[in-house]
């Protein structure tokens, strides 16, 4: 099943002599349980793919679709629920809630879309837990490091019922062990059912895909099956 569909999605910023195309008629399709590295130089579109992919922003044209829904026949409200429902962000800048703890930020699209609270709570602290992440639970996002703050926007992402995953750099800032650990739940996520996109520079994060895209101002120019993976993911999958 396909999840995430881009149909010949461009975009413009600006007018004029200052337009900028950040995207290019670009055409990307993602199945259930896939994981797609996108690659490229800055400036080459990748943050901008994401953003339209989860209709955080408009394509100047072209279609998306999510889930087999037409991003644009929906209302705002809708678009809104879906992504509240179906898809996981990780933002470079993390955007954790500075008032809540990790437990709380990674619970909030739960307790958001109806889940009972204890039910919510636990959900979270079981992905923290997943993370390395248990006994920083209860602190808050200026109380933890670079790295944890990291871990836990991608807890958020993970949680719950997501169909979606979109995450930008999301070992950026994280040593080689945690980046690990991530990366094995973004593709924990992928083995059950989950449609992923990762945006990286990270040639060793793209070896974890089962596809890599690579983008040059603003067009699709190739796309190759990445090279092997970690031997302590074949080890792994071996063991599942």
């Amino acid at each position: 099943m396909t999840v995430l569909d881009l149909q010949q999605v461009s975009k413009r910023y600006g007018d004029g002599p200052g337009e900028v195309h950040a995207l290019r008629d670009v055409s990307l399709s993602v199945d259930a349980g896939e994981l797609v590295a996108v690659m490229g130089p800055s400036g080459s579109g990748k943050s901008t793919l994401l953003t339209i992919a989860g209709s955080l922003e408009e394509p100047t044209s072209g279609e998306v679709l999510v889930d087999g829904r037409l991003l644009s026949a929906l209302s705002a409200n809708d678009r809104a629920r879906l992504r509240r429902r179906s898809v996981g962000f990780v933002f470079q800048d993390f955007n954790l809630l500075a008032g809540l703890t990790a437990e709380e930020n990674v619970s909030l699209p739960l307790e958001l879309d109806g889940r009972p609270l204890k039910s919510a709570r636990q959900l979270a602290r079981d992905v923290l837990e997943q993370l390395g992440l248990a006994d920083q639970a209860t602190r808050f996002p200026d109380e933890l490091s670079g790295g944890e703050r990291q871990r836990v926007a991608i807890a958020r992402a993970v949680v719950g019922d997501r169909h979606l995953l979109l995450a930008d750099e999301p070992s950026g800032a994280l040593d080689s062990v945690n980046a690990e650990a991530v990366m094995r739940l973004v593709r924990a996520a992928c083995h059950g059912g989950v449609a992923g996109v990762v945006v990286t520079h990270d040639a060793q994060l793209a070896s974890w895909a089962d596809r890599v895209v690579f983008l040059r101002d603003g067009r699709v120019v190739d796309q190759t099956a990445p090279p092997p993976p970690p031997e302590s993911l074949l080890i792994s999958d071996q063991a599942r």
